[in-house]
């Protein structure tokens, strides 16, 4: 094999993971533009280097059979070799749960919600029934997986490609969204209390009252903070106190919303997401807003935390250096694709913290 099929294409496919659909705009909301940057230029600077190190030792000598293992073990011996054989398996091992767990997520959370074999009742036991449907669903998923790398390695080369394209179509159609914004945003509306953000699963409207033939109705979002459909029924302080209000989560790329997104929102868990610079009436007793269909932190977040949970993205690269035995010349192909690799992705981040930031708002950014 060449350099782009032998190397170039297995790296970028290993390094475009689950954390730039899943978690990365979540990242951008939570950090903020600059940081996020940071955070990204500093994980890709580093898997840069590691690169540029296996490079020089590849093309060091002739490079057989054995990918990392045997550079590493001609450059230090088999003892380095060994050990960070057995580190580079555990970490693989831990990255194929990880992308197995947001691959269930994105299932039951965006395209098939109604698959769910779990369904929370209350809203404190959703975090409870999604882990629920990650062990069932996760562990159908590995075993089709293990199924596939039963019947053998030419039948998992050719789904590579498969699912290479499809990550390709889809940071394709997040640039091709991007554009779309410019000309015509999509509607996306936002539910706001005060400044407060609501998940919109169990009511339609955004408004406490509808008039229907000069007779005033209460609506469910009156229901779910005042427990009755009755006008006269006591409602929460902060419902009463404030008004609601209605924005589009997507504004678009020339809405200037980069500039509310360019800094960080750091905050405990439990903490309320809300929107910057939109008045609210604050209220003594926040002891019930758990059970108001709030929007909340449901970590605590720190910039170093961020720069874990997004380090696993800039991983896969030694995917062109374990076919060292499948290559027509793995001296020249190895240093040439996996850097040419580590440099598309790094672009590729970088450009979607900025357009992300750019386009949407930071409520929506920071909404799991």
């Amino acid at each position: 094999m060449g350099t782009f099929i032998g190397v170039y294409l297995p790296c970028m496919q290993n390094i475009l993971g689950v954390i730039l659909f899943l978690r990365l705009t979540w990242i951008v909301g939570t950090a903020g533009i600059m940081e996020s940057f940071a955070i990204v230029v500093m994980c890709c600077t580093c898997t840069m280097l590691t690169a540029i190190s296996m490079s020089a030792i590849a093309t060091n000598g002739v490079v057989p059979a054995g990918g990392s293992y045997y550079m590493i073990s001609r450059s230090l011996g088999p003892e380095f070799g060994g050990a960070v054989g057995l580190c580079f398996y555990l970490g693989t091992t831990f990255a194929g749960s990880m992308y197995i767990l947001g691959t269930i997520e994105i299932l039951l959370t965006y395209i098939v919600p109604n698959t769910a074999v779990f369904v929370a009742e209350k809203k404190e036991d959703e975090t409870e029934a999604m882990l629920n449907n990650m062990r069932v669903y996760g562990t159908c998923c590995l075993a089709l997986m293990a199924l596939v790398v039963f019947v053998g390695v030419k039948y998992v080369n050719k789904l590579a490609l498969v699912f290479l394209a499809c990550v390709v179509l889809s940071i394709m159609a997040i640039y091709a969204g991007v554009i779309k914004t410019i000309i015509e945003p999509p509607n996306y509306p936002i539910c706001l209390l005060g400044n407060r953000s609501l998940q919109n699963h169990n009511f339609e409207k955004c408004m406490k009252t509808e008039v229907i033939k000069n007779v005033t109705y209460t609506t469910e979002l009156w229901k779910l903070f005042c427990g009755s459909p009755h006008l006269n029924a006591t409602c929460d302080e902060y419902f009463t106190l404030n008004n609601l209000t209605e924005i589009q989560g997507i504004p678009g790329l020339l809405s200037g919303v980069i500039k509310d997104n360019m800094w960080g929102e750091y905050g405990p868990s439990g903490m309320l997401v809300e929107k910057k610079n939109q008045s609210s009436v604050p209220v003594q007793d926040n002891s019930r807003d758990i059970y108001k269909p709030y929007i909340f932190n449901d970590i605590s977040t720190f910039f170093t935390l961020l720069v874990g949970i997004y380090f696993p993205s800039v991983t896969g690269i030694m995917a062109g250096s374990n076919r060292s035995g499948d290559l027509r010349d793995a001296q020249r192909s190895i240093p040439i694709g996996t850097i040419l690799a580590i440099a598309t992705t790094s672009f590729i981040y970088m450009t979607c913290v900025v357009l992300f930031g750019a386009c949407i708002e930071g409520v929506v950014l920071r909404d799991k």
